[in-house]
């Protein structure tokens, strides 16, 4: 008896014994697990459950000098997966594909590729229509991210100012390249909980706000780039050209109210995106200014105090000889007045002109007016052009660098030039952003020698000159044509012209100045007075009525009348504007 209470007691001590030391070691699971590796474990939960992202940042808009937005940012969603979770969905990849356009083989091999990886984009920027689509799969490894597009109102009608931006939102050509910095917003980061479908379920700190990027202002006139850009397209294929570009500046702030090219592209779709066409042609490429350099060369003789506008200049026969080479105007002009020179485009009298003065006085004026420099706009790939000059010339490049052969401009460049005659004698830099302060320019040249050389150009514009087609109606305009043979390897194209015209208006307190310049017009037309000058005579004569500037020639009779035609016919038929040596 006493044996069996001995053997039940022992039993029960054991069986005690054993609940005690399960009970020890939950206890010590417990302190281990809450206390000893808390730590640890937390970490561990933490990374299968708590991510930490990124918080994609606002990029700023960019609007016109009235507050029309020409670049937008809008939301919309990333579609990436973990490449290590995917394994359990594989079946519907199919659908996925469907989804989002993409090929199913094509996301199978780079699954495959991606393996080793926790990260793979699938599809950038999709709509949020189709993301809520695409998160109903329900997909294990698949992720969003919130992301911003960049939409351009205006498309391509501002294309080549604007520029656009890349996947990453950063800015790659034009304005949205120049200012990247200013615009780019700083992103934010915040940790997120994640169901073990990927899905985010709850936040749980925000380490850094997103910060968005600055809003920017600039220069363009929307209204105006419209009007440049239909005239424009309609001129380039209307004479089957090859490419041109149109530049409108504000005469007192150099600001650029409008700038267009032709042709252009659409940074809304750049599927199908040609190489070449992304680059501003206005501020990037070059040509020969021609003919529409004389009124340069000109500032230059009235500044030296040789030449007064009541002076003769006789250019018989019509041809010259400089260091044995022969200098042409299209017909024998005889004795011209000094005027006559700018608005006949004589060749030959204004090389005698240019070869009157030091290479110093004809250099010194060249370089105020800017050619061989930037124009301060600070617009990226901005060229400054070619002026080699100075002691290493000839007489006979003296003469041709007088009537645009021999340098190289922007349609920028030139414009700013004439501007500075039209400002009288001030020159501006150029500005892509608004301008709401007053600006200090340059002075370069007296505003009596401005005021003559504006006057000479006025008489381009009417019958007697060589731009009759560049007239505006009840508005005076001066300006001046040139028709310039393309160089080529070892001379210039015979046939093969670009044709240009730059002019500014109204004459009694000049507003814009803008420049056309149409590369290769193949229709049969060539000359500059009609082919670029009824752009400039459309694009201005629109400009004065949105800008509200008041007529100063309210007298002028219509220019259209059967007469006037035939006269402006046989004007055009034989007058020079810029022909070649």
């Amino acid at each position: 008896m006493n044996n069996a209470k001995q053997q039940f007691a022992f039993r029960r001590l054991i069986i005690a014994g054993l609940f005690l030391l399960a009970m020890c070691a939950l206890l010590w699971r417990a302190f281990d697990l809450h206390i000893s590796s808390q730590a640890f474990l937390q970490k561990q939960g933490d990374a299968r459950h708590i991510r930490t992202v990124e918080i994609s940042a606002h990029r700023g808009n960019i609007y016109d000098r009235n507050g029309e937005p020409l670049a937008i940012s809008t939301p919309v969603d990333s579609v990436w997966i973990n490449p290590k979770q995917i394994t359990s969905s594989l079946d519907k990849l199919p659908e996925l594909a469907k989804l989002l356009s993409i090929k199913v083989e094509l996301l199978q091999k780079r699954l495959l590729k991606n393996a080793t990886r926790e990260f793979m984009y699938v599809k950038r920027r999709i709509q949020p229509s189709l993301a809520e689509k695409v998160k109903a799969l329900a997909i294990e490894g698949l992720y969003f991210k919130r992301e911003y597009q960049r939409f351009y109102p205006t498309g391509e009608v501002s294309a080549h100012v604007l520029g656009f931006t890349n996947v990453d939102d950063k800015g790659q050509e034009g304005l949205e390249l120049a200012y990247n910095e200013f615009l780019s917003g700083k992103p934010g980061k915040k940790k997120i909980i994640r169901d073990r479908l990927g899905r985010a379920i709850d936040d749980v700190e925000r380490i850094r706000s997103a910060q968005a990027g600055q809003d920017l202002v600039v220069s363009i006139d929307k209204r105006l780039q419209y009007l440049a850009y239909r005239s424009l397209k309609t001129a380039l294929k209307k004479h089957k050209a090859k490419a041109a570009s149109v530049v409108v500046l504000d005469v007192k702030t150099g600001e650029v109210l409008a700038m267009v090219n032709q042709p252009s592209f659409n940074p809304n779709d750049r599927a199908d995106l040609q190489p070449g066409r992304t680059r501003n042609r206005a501020v990037t490429d070059l040509f020969e200014p021609g003919s529409t350099i004389k009124p340069i060369t000109m500032v230059a003789a009235l500044d030296s105090g040789k030449w007064k506008t009541s002076d003769v200049i006789n250019t018989s026969p019509g041809y010259m000889r400089v260091n044995g080479a022969s200098i042409k105007d299209v017909r024998n002009f005889g004795k011209l007045p000094l005027p006559a020179v700018i608005y006949k485009s004589s060749n030959v009298g204004i090389s005698k002109i240019a070869l009157s003065l030091s290479k110093e006085q004809q250099w010194h004026v060249y370089r105020q007016f800017g050619l061989g420099q930037t124009t301060g706009s600070g617009f990226p790939g901005e060229a400054a052009g070619y002026f080699d000059f100075y002691k290493r010339v000839t007489d006979f490049e003296r003469a041709t660098l007088s009537f645009g052969y021999g340098m190289s401009v922007t349609p920028l460049q030139l414009t700013r030039m004439y501007a500075a005659i039209a400002n009288q004698g001030v020159i501006n830099p150029v500005s892509f952003l608004k301008v709401s302060h007053e600006v200090q320019g340059e002075k370069i040249v007296a505003s009596s020698v401005a005021s003559k050389v504006t006057k000479m150009m006025e008489k381009t514009v009417s019958l007697k000159g060589t731009a009759i087609q560049a007239s505006v109606r009840n508005y005076s305009v001066a300006g001046k044509t040139g028709t310039v043979h393309k160089a080529k390897a070892g001379g210039y194209e015979d046939d093969s012209y670009q044709s240009v015209f730059a002019g500014y208006a109204p004459l009694n307190d000049p507003r814009l100045a803008i420049v056309v310049m149409v590369d290769e017009p193949s229709a049969g037309e060539y000359y500059g007075g009609t082919v670029a000058a009824p752009v400039f005579s459309n694009v201005m004569t629109n400009a004065m009525r949105l800008l509200d500037i008041a007529p100063d020639k309210l007298n002028i009779g219509k220019i259209d009348s059967n007469k006037n035609n035939q006269k402006q016919v046989s004007v055009i038929k034989n007058t020079n504007d810029g022909g070649r040596v």
